[in-house]
């Protein structure tokens, strides 16, 4: 297999009408994210934005992704359902999805868990969070330490409105007292989703390198695997069928 195709996909909104996030975030989100993916070597990055035509998810750019990343938060119902529907139809067919904080409550992460998975406790405060690492063995740990220490964050708690995840790869803990399932991997037909909890927009928690690690790692997790393609429907018999 080649380079990854990587789409990174961001509502795109904050970065214009907050100064303080602009500030952080010039570039967008979007860009932050692609750019330490490329530094990589390994994937073939591409953007895409709500405001683009068709919100940047044209039927081309999604037949030549593999791993898509979504950051969204103040537009989460201006998606149009038939985008929502394309990006569904290609994860079932294989295509990866890593789901950043705030699209917990995105159109797709929703239809994925079949709950209404915007609820949770939050608080913006700028509390320290601890990442602790439950699955030391999979891949999207590789090369952590025990826990990740984040000095300034959005407070996510529990009860966190997802169905059980397939695996659960870390548990925050929050100075205020709360814990919340902030890295949670599913299966959806041939497709990988990995939803990590970290990256509130007025906190420059995307360019902390462990942070970093964890996404990197998440997309060569989820990439599509070159296995065979399940055929449904219909099905002529491959044996012979003795109806005596």
């Amino acid at each position: 297999m080649g380079k990854i195709r990587v789409t990174v996909w961001n509502e795109f909104r904050h970065e214009k009408n907050d100064p303080e996030v602009a500030k952080i975030y010039p570039d967008g989100i979007h860009n932050a994210i692609a750019d330490f993916l490329k530094e990589q070597g390994q994937f073939e990055v591409r953007t895409a934005t709500l405001d683009e035509p068709e919100h940047g998810l044209t039927d081309e750019v999604l037949q030549n992704t593999d791993v898509m990343i979504w950051w969204g938060h103040l537009a989460h119902e201006e998606v149009k359902d038939e985008i929502v529907e394309k990006v569904h139809r290609r994860i079932l067919d294989g295509m990866g999805l890593i789901v950043l904080h705030s699209g917990h409550a995105s159109k797709i992460f929703r239809k994925i868990c079949g709950t209404n998975s915007e609820r949770l406790k939050w608080r913006e405060s700028g509390e320290k969070e601890r990442l602790w690492v439950i699955e030391p063995g999979h891949p999207i740990v590789e090369g952590l330490d025990e826990y990740i220490e984040i000095p300034n964050e959005e407070m996510y708690g529990e009860r966190f409105d997802i169905p059980a995840p397939d695996t659960l790869i870390f548990i925050s803990w929050f100075e205020g007292g709360e814990v919340f399932r902030s890295g949670c991997c599913y299966r959806r037909g041939r497709g990988k989703i990995f939803y990590f909890r970290p990256g509130h927009e007025t906190f420059p928690v995307y360019y902390q390198k462990e942070v970093q690690r964890v996404i990197i790692n998440a997309v060569k997790w989820a990439a599509p695997v070159n296995g065979p393609k399940p055929v449904y429907g219909n099905y002529k018999p491959l044996e012979s069928i003795d109806k005596n």
